[in-house]
């Protein structure tokens, strides 16, 4: 009975020395507080007023030329746009959730090319209001130091192909010979875009190094990646039971070559163009995306935050949900049927396990391998057909075509069609530039690049992925915080592996395209937050160093 009493007693007391240690706001402070907070949002009610009546009138004169399906979309836009510029940091999280969703949005309000880019519309206003921010500071966008040397001689040739090769192709394009019709091909245009596909979401790595403060920032981005995961994983699921129910048809009704292709007209409720055919074991599911590939991609680079988080979230509550996000990471890797999807989701993970060293950590790692080994038992041992048709696919795949043949092969091609050291033009083997003139279809990325810029262009990438790989493993290595450090660890390992990664061209498009650079910037600023938190565990420390950060509204 002492023992407890002198035990509450000390409680008590502790309690009492962090209350006296933590000093409490005078009235005057309160109140200054409460009037910053009414400022907030008596601004925020003006902007929003402001910004509605505005788009509200240019809308109404487009309706009346253009008709309400150009209209509503500019209104949004208008909408959209400012509240980003004004409020980048609401601005990037809204980006962030709206990859994922995009393909299933886009479909939802109709199919037109515009809607593909609406994602820009939250980024390039906040990014722009960053870059306004970091100049009026002195701060430079640009981060780490390391890679603005490659970065500018990329942007050096990229440029030179643009004007030599772009522009030529502009203002001298070839002579097609009489009786035939000159091509409307916008050639500059096109060039831009690829630029843009290239390297538009580079600056993301400063916008998220400044405005993710601290380790709460931090917490607050990864968890909200991990139930994107979760969401976007069950709805995966579900639209292929939909698709096994008959609720959906897909394309079982099909006939011939239809049976194979992918289209819009068997969209099953969430994303874009899918196959479904199971007389002829053939299935490829968008999960919430426009195309099934891009629901792949989204599934691999998925494995590697949603692993981290479960082995290092501090929260135990967020660790089991990233457990559940976990598992339908794997269960829509064979439901979809994504032979690449099935391939490299285990074996990423299993790498993670190795390179982190959370496969020593037996305390963490035996609670999570269990669950989600008996969720994916029972998944198995549910659809045996299933996973033994994807397997059966994925070899037949392999022995039909090796991917070292195809990315060969590739190459070969390239080189074949390739004279000129400057490349064919930016964004001709770019998809998204297709509208603007005739692209080729590369379907492995380092060709694609030797194709449009040639050889130094691709150099000179390489160059960069390689300084921003250099520059984020001595960035994960100097992370002393063994949380932190698995976190930093598998953003490093996804960074090596897209960086080098040849086999398709994720890299040209979401969310790989937005996620490489996303990642960099969250690894870049995890040993800045290590330091945060050691200095902030020992008030004692007097001369802390002042870092950067970047003030906005």
């Amino acid at each position: 009975m002492t023992v407890l009493k002198s035990k509450t007693k000390g409680f008590k007391k502790s309690a009492k020395d962090s209350q006296a240690e933590t000093p409490s706001l005078s009235i005057k402070e309160r109140l200054a507080q409460k009037r910053k907070v009414a400022q907030a949002r008596k601004e925020l009610i003006s902007i929003v007023s402001t910004v509605t009546f505005v788009s509200l009138f240019v809308g109404l004169a487009v309706f009346l030329v253009a008709g309400i399906k150009t209209a509503i979309p500019l209104v949004l836009g208008i909408i959209i746009m400012s509240l980003c510029y004004k409020y980048p940091r609401m601005g990037l999280i809204a980006f962030l959730i709206y990859v994922p969703a995009g393909g299933t949005i886009t479909y939802y309000i109709g199919n037109s090319p515009i809607l593909q880019l609406a994602k820009d519309a939250f980024y390039f206003p906040a990014l722009i209001a960053i870059w306004q921010a970091c100049r009026k500071q002195k701060l430079p966008l640009i981060v780490p130091p390391a890679i603005r040397i490659p970065l500018f001689v990329l942007l050096g040739t990229c440029l030179l192909t643009l004007l030599f090769v772009n522009g030529a192709q502009q203002f001298n394009p070839p002579d097609l010979g009489p009786f035939k019709q000159a091509s409307n091909e916008i050639p500059l245009g096109m060039g831009i875009l690829g630029l843009k596909v290239l390297l538009g979401y580079l600056p993301l790595m400063g916008c998220v190094y400044y405005l993710m403060k601290d380790k709460k920032d931090f917490l607050l981005i990864s968890r909200l990646q991990v139930s994107l995961i979760l969401i976007c994983g069950t709805l995966g699921i579900l639209q292929y039971l939909l698709l096994l129910t008959g609720i959906c048809e897909g394309t079982r009704y099909a006939t011939g070559n239809d049976l194979f292709r992918a289209t819009l007209e068997a969209r099953c409720y969430i994303g874009g163009s899918l196959v479904y055919s199971p007389s002829q074991g053939m299935i490829r599911l968008p999960g919430t995306f426009v195309a099934p590939w891009q629901w792949a991609w989204f599934l691999i680079s998925s494995t590697f935050l949603a692993f981290a988080t479960g082995f290092s979230d501090p929260s135990i509550i967020w660790r089991f949900i990233s457990l559940g996000s976990m598992a339908t990471v794997f269960i829509n890797a064979v439901v979809s049927g994504q032979r690449i999807a099935l391939t490299l989701v285990p074996v990423c993970f299993v790498i993670l396990l190795v390179l982190t060293g959370q496969i020593g950590n037996l305390k963490r790692f035996i609670p999570i391998g269990a669950g989600l080994a008996a969720l994916l038992a029972i998944a198995m041992a549910s659809n045996p057909a299933v996973v033994e048709e994807r397997v059966n696919s994925l070899a037949s795949r392999w022995e039909a075509s090796p991917p070292q043949e195809f990315i060969v092969q590739q190459f070969e091609d390239t080189l074949r069609s390739t004279s000129n050291p400057l490349g064919n033009g930016l964004g001709r083997a770019t998809n998204s530039a297709r509208t603007l003139g005739s692209t080729r279809l590369i379907e492995t990325y380092y060709p694609k690049l030797l194709y449009e810029v040639g050889f130094a262009g691709t150099f000179a990438f390489l160059a960069l992925v390689t300084a921003i790989t250099i520059a984020g493993h001595k960035a994960y290595r100097s992370i002393k915080d063994r949380n932190l450090r698995t976190y930093a660890a598998a953003m490093w390992v996804f960074i090596l592996f897209i960086s080098y990664n040849t086999y398709y061209y994720p890299l040209d498009v979401d969310p790989v395209a937005v996620y490489y650079w996303f990642f960099a910037g969250i690894l870049f600023k995890l040993p800045v937050i290590d330091k945060q938190e050691k200095e902030n565990a020992d008030p004692k420390q007097k001369n802390k160093k002042k870092r950067p950060q970047l003030k906005l509204l």
